[in-house]
Order: C-alpha cells, then structure tokens, then sequence
C-alpha cells in the first residue's frame, strides 16, 4: 500500500486539506487537485479506516489541516472519530444513473453495493428499464465482501460501488464500476472550502475563490442560439451596446443566460477584442457580507488578523482596463453599495486598511433576477447607485416567449450531452424532436434555457443506455414527467417585472423548502436547480 505523500509545504494562510482514499477513489483526487493548487493546501493521504485515523490524529499534533475530504464508508469512519471536519464526497443522482448505465452496457447482471442504504435513483433506474438489480448495502469491509460473494454466486457480473466495492469486486473476478463522478469530487472540494471559511476564514482574510491571473471571457456573440424575433433583437442590442463604455444592466429570470450575455458584450466591445483584456465576474449573493468587501476593493497588509503579507488586490484591481461582472447585484449588502458608488464616480479604489487611492478602469456590467427599482423602493437598493449601474438597461427573454427556440436549443444540448458521455447522435434526432416539440412547448420552463440543458442530459443518459430507442414524446414525458403537469399558477411573462422581488422558485407554486425537501435536504443540488447559490438558498430559508 502506498504511504502518504512528503508533508505539504506552507502556503501561509490558504486553506489545508488532506484528501484521504484507499482505493479508487485515491486516483480520481490525484487527477483533480491540481485544478485547486492556487486556492489551497491539499496533502493526498492513500490509507483508510484505522490507519487513516491514526496518521492524522498523530500529524495533527504539529500541523494544521482545516478538513479533510474523503468518501463511503471510509470517510464515514473517519469522521466518527477526528476532530476535525470532514467532508463526505456524495454520488449524485445522475452519477448512480451513469454507473448502472455503463454497467448495463456490459451486461443486464447488475449488482449495487452502498453503504448503509440505498440510493432512490435505483429504484427509478429499475422502473424506467424494467431491468432487475440486485441491491445490497454494508457497513463493514467484512460484510462488503461477504455482500461480493453472494453476487458471485448469483450469477452477478458487473457490481456498481465505491472504491472499496469496486476493488474487492475485481478481486472476486467482476467488473467494477466506480460510481463517483469528477463533478461530485469538486462538489467535495467547494464543500469544504465553505466550511474553511466558516471556520478559519469568518473575517475577509483572502480570497474566497480563485481569479487567474489573466480571466477572460469564453463565450462569443455566436453562443445565443436561436432565431426567434426576441433573440434577434437581444443580439442586435447586445453589438450597440458594446460600443459604449456605460455601466450596462441585465435584467432577467434565473436560467436565462445573464453572465452568458455579459461576456458577449465584453467580447464585442474595444475592451473584448484581442482577447487580452480581462473578464472578472463576481457573484455577490454567494460570497459572506464579511468577505465580499475585501474581494472587490483588495486589503493592505496588516488590515484584519491573518491578512496576506504585502496585502492583497481585489476585483476591481483585477478587473483593470477590462470588464467586471457583478452577479445578483441586488444582494449587495447596502453599506458595500455605498463604497462601490464611491469607486464607480471617483474612478478609484482605495482598499480596505489602506488609504492610498489606486486608480482603475473599469466597466460594469451587473446583473439580477428581482427588480431593482422595486428594491428601491423597498429601500433595499440605493436609488443613486441604480440609476449609476442602469444607463444601459436590457431585459432577457425567459425561455416560455421564444417557444421557437426550443427545439434548436434542445438539438444543441443534447448533442453535446451524447459527445460527453461517449454515445451516438442518431440520424433522425432532429426529426424526433420537432415531433416532441409540441410536448416540450406545453411546459413553462420556471428554469429557462439551463432547464432545457439540464432536462437534455437526462434525456441523453436515458437514450445511451437504450440506444435504439426514439426520442417520442411519450419517452420524454416519462423521463421527465414534470413535462405533463399543468401548474396552478404560471407566469405570463418571462420579464424581470414578473419576478418576485426575493424569491425565484423552480415552480410558482413550490416553496424554497419544497424544492429542498425534494432533493433530500441536498442544499447543494437544491441551490443549483434553483439557479442560486448555498449562501443564497441559506439566506432565503431564514427568513
């Protein structure tokens, strides 16, 4: 067995944390901590159960780890008995659906071991294909592999589980199939970045995220698909709008493409073309009141305990000569709205604990869901500081008004969600989805178009596993059942004013605890179906 890698040298204040796996699940974090190299200190520990624990109840004598992230049944032993918070990698619903589809694909002899129970996916796997899985759960690596044996001799084949499931199902000569995505891994890695800031990090001591040294923005004017009047326009709106340098507005509901038409703009503008200006975008519901002043305006050394030796730039520093992006502007706590009417009129930044102006240039372009002028009213929103960012104002089209987009967009999304999972484009998917067209028209999408790409993923794993399978609109109603509800109450139109001024519902009629409770408490996967962020989703069940 592999020993730990060589103590981790010092960062100084960013966050540490040890990844610990014994087996596959070992490899998969070996792949993915490279891509948070600049935003912590990550060790990779390749032991499990007793002697994981004993490694690190022993370093944690002398070092400092802010949490660890593991998995399974090893994760949950280690948490039972460290003192320190560890994270839990979970698998996802799509990753339980991807594994039993691969494992499908290999043979219709399919077993799934968890720990301690059950995923619900199963069940639905198991209904939707008619096909039989025997399920089995564990709690100890005895009874794993007691579990293994009796699949063998079932007549079992390929058997869907974590690392150590996998491991002792090819020891047992079956296939393995690993049921952890990279998604779920990173998911893991974010989760515990929160909890090192909820701890270590409640005051603004650094970044709460990651900015490259040179961001730019990835997507083009050609990325806003559809032909429909509404999109024509937006595009045409979009190229004047670049010609000016006036803080720009973009109004819309959750879903439909708001950050999306901020890079084009930046892309169209003297400030996109070349490629070499920068494009910063913030979101400032997701970031804790008390870290999101030093992430716009910088900090000078000395300015809070534990703040960065020779301080440290913030966004608008970064942002220099380029564009930055200020996501759900409308949760900017009101005393932050005041410094940054200040930086937008002076056209200077001065940061915090400092006293020496920096001159910047920078655009603004902002971005919410809710009305803004409703929140003025509300006195939630500085009146001077929304006429400031609104000198260009637009209103994106919800997904329901540009009904014809709906089968180019669907086309769009599902091919490439077929291309990520290795399957086949059929020939006829074109001509299957316009005759599903009626079908997806007749539903509301509260989502918009990250709904749609949402709902295609689905619809791609499904037709991968059942590859000679068409694309009908009974098929699509069965997978996505939501599809033939008719809402008690829907919105008309798709406009910011139609919105809530605070809430942003998957349905009109579903509350925030609603959704939540429909995915398990998983605030997570609540968050993202929502369109918002944990903090966001935190925020909004408080009240």
């Amino acid at each position: 067995m592999a020993r730990p890698s060589p103590p981790s040298r010092d960062r100084g204040n960013a966050p540490v944390f040890w990844a610990v796996a014994s087996s596959q699940l070992f490899d998969m974090f070996r792949d993915l901590t490279p891509e948070f190299d600049d935003r912590a200190d990550i060790e990779l520990i390749q032991l499990g159960f007793d002697e994981a624990v004993a490694h690190i109840r022993a370093r944690l004598q002398t070092e400092r780890c802010d949490a660890v992230i593991s998995a399974g049944s090893n994760g949950t032993y280690l948490k039972s008995r460290l003192s320190i918070p560890v994270v839990l990698a979970k698998a996802s619903g799509f990753d339980v659906m991807q594994a039993l589809a691969r494992a499908r694909k290999i043979t219709t002899e399919i077993g799934m071991i968890s720990y301690q129970e059950a995923p619900p996916e199963l069940l639905e796997f198991q209904r939707t294909f008619g096909l039989p899985v025997m399920q089995r759960s564990y709690v100890t690596v005895e009874d794993a592999r007691a579990q293994i044996s009796e699949m063998k001799s079932a007549g079992i084949k390929a058997v869907v589980g974590a690392g150590l499931i996998t491991d002792l199902a090819e020891e047992a000569g079956l296939t393995g199939i690993f049921v952890y995505s990279a998604g779920s891994m990173r998911q893991a890695f974010e989760d515990a970045f929160d909890i090192a800031r909820a701890t270590r990090f409640d005051a603004p001591r650094g970044r709460a995220y990651a900015v490259s040294d040179n961001p730019k923005a990835k997507y083009a004017l050609s990325a806003l698909r559809g032909d429909s009047a509404s999109m024509q326009a937006l595009r045409s709106t979009i190229t004047v709008y670049a010609k000016s340098p006036a803080p720009v507005l973009i109004e819309g509901e959750t879903g439909t493409g708001k950050e999306l038409v901020a890079q084009a703009i930046h892309r169209e503008s003297v400030r996109g073309i070349g490629g070499d200006r920068p494009f910063v975008a913030v979101n400032c519901g997701a970031i804790a009141e008390s870290l999101l002043e030093s992430e716009l305006f910088g900090y000078e050394e000395g300015a809070f305990t534990g703040s960065r030796r020779g301080g440290h730039a913030g966004l608008f520093e970064a942002a220099h000569r380029g564009t930055l992006f200020l996501d759900e502007i409308g949760e900017m706590p009101l005393p932050l709205q005041t410094r940054l009417l200040r930086v937008l009129e002076e056209k200077e930044v001065v940061r915090v604990g400092g006293t020496r102006p920096i001159a910047i240039d920078v655009r603004i372009i902002s971005a919410t869901h809710c009305r803004l002028d409703n929140l003025v009213a509300e006195s939630r929103f500085r009146a001077d500081l929304y006429y400031r960012l609104s000198v260009l104002r637009m209103t994106l089209p919800a997904l329901r008004e540009r009904v014809d987009d709906l089968v180019t967009l669907a086309e769009w999304f599902l091919k490439n969600a077929l291309a990520e999972i290795g399957a086949q484009v059929s020939a006829n998917l074109h001509a299957e989805l316009l005759a599903c067209a009626n079908t997806l028209q007749a539903w509301h999408w509260p989502g918009n178009v990250r709904e749609l790409r949402n709902l295609m993923q689905r619809v791609a794993l499904f037709l991968a596993v059942e590859p000679l399978q068409a694309l009908t609109p009974a098929f699509l109603v069965k997978i996505a059942p939501e599809l033939s509800h008719k809402p008690s109450t829907q919105a008309t139109t798709g406009t910011a004013a139609s919105t809530t001024t605070d809430l942003n519902l998957a349905a009109p009629s579903e509350t925030v605890e609603q959704v939540l409770a429909r995915f398990d408490g998983n605030r997570a996967a609540a968050a993202d179906h929502l369109g918002i962020s944990r903090t966001t989703l935190w925020r909004r069940l408080k009240t």
